[in-house]
């Protein structure tokens, strides 16, 4: 049961990704319309599609969308994989299993969209081949950080017009907190374990 708590967890935010995705969609106007202020001018709810990957990046022809999603897909399942070979092995540090059910739950969230959406929510973009497979991935935490010319001693970007405001879900936060606790502390999640691999070679 101990490996299964950790796919307690991923399922727990996969639901509550989708809970929250399913609450803007019938519930909010699209766009600057139906934008909620909750901390001032900095933090909104702003419900908008992201057609392609993170900060609303595309893979070009009428394929890239289709070829993202599979990518998707099969990225879920080797980190689903991974996620139980880490729960089996006693060596591997418990902060680190947790934070790869965080990573694994914002990847099978953000599938769920590009998979179903198109056709449960039919958002996929007109253009596409089909409705499945070309699902648009919900957004609505709107981080509205700054915006205005860049200084012209920047390279490529001086003087132009900028905006820095990500949009993203709980499953791109979830992704976000559990490689940022990775990079955080990753001499704890794998010094510890060299430690035991280091003292397993001395005993032989």
């Amino acid at each position: 049961m101990k490996i299964f708590r950790y796919f307690l967890l991923a399922l727990a935010l996969i639901a509550l990704d989708q809970a929250v995705k399913m609450w803007v969609h019938f519930n909010m106007d699209y766009g600057q319309a139906g934008q909620i202020p909750v901390f001032g001018e900095w933090f909104k709810l702003h419900y908008t599609l992201n057609p392609g990957m993170a900060f609303g990046m595309q893979l070009g022809s009428d394929y890239g969308k289709l070829v993202l999603t599979l990518f998707r897909i099969v990225a879920s399942g080797a980190i689903a994989w991974y996620l139980y070979y880490l729960a089996k092995n006693h060596k591997a540090h418990q902060g680190f299993i947790w934070c790869m059910a965080m990573i694994l739950a914002g990847a099978i969230g953000n599938v769920i969209d590009s998979t179903f959406y198109g056709v449960w929510l039919n958002n996929a973009p007109n253009a596409a081949s089909t409705p499945w497979f070309h699902g648009q991935v919900i957004d609505m935490f709107y981080l509205d950080i700054w915006e205005g010319y860049l200084p012209d001693w920047i390279p490529f970007w001086g003087g132009k017009y900028t905006a820095l405001w990500p949009i993203f879900n709980v499953a791109d936060a979830s992704i976000f907190v559990g490689v940022g606790i990775t990079l955080i502390f990753q001499g704890t999640f794998f010094g510890e374990t060299e430690k035991q691999e280091t003292e397993e070679i001395k005993a032989e």
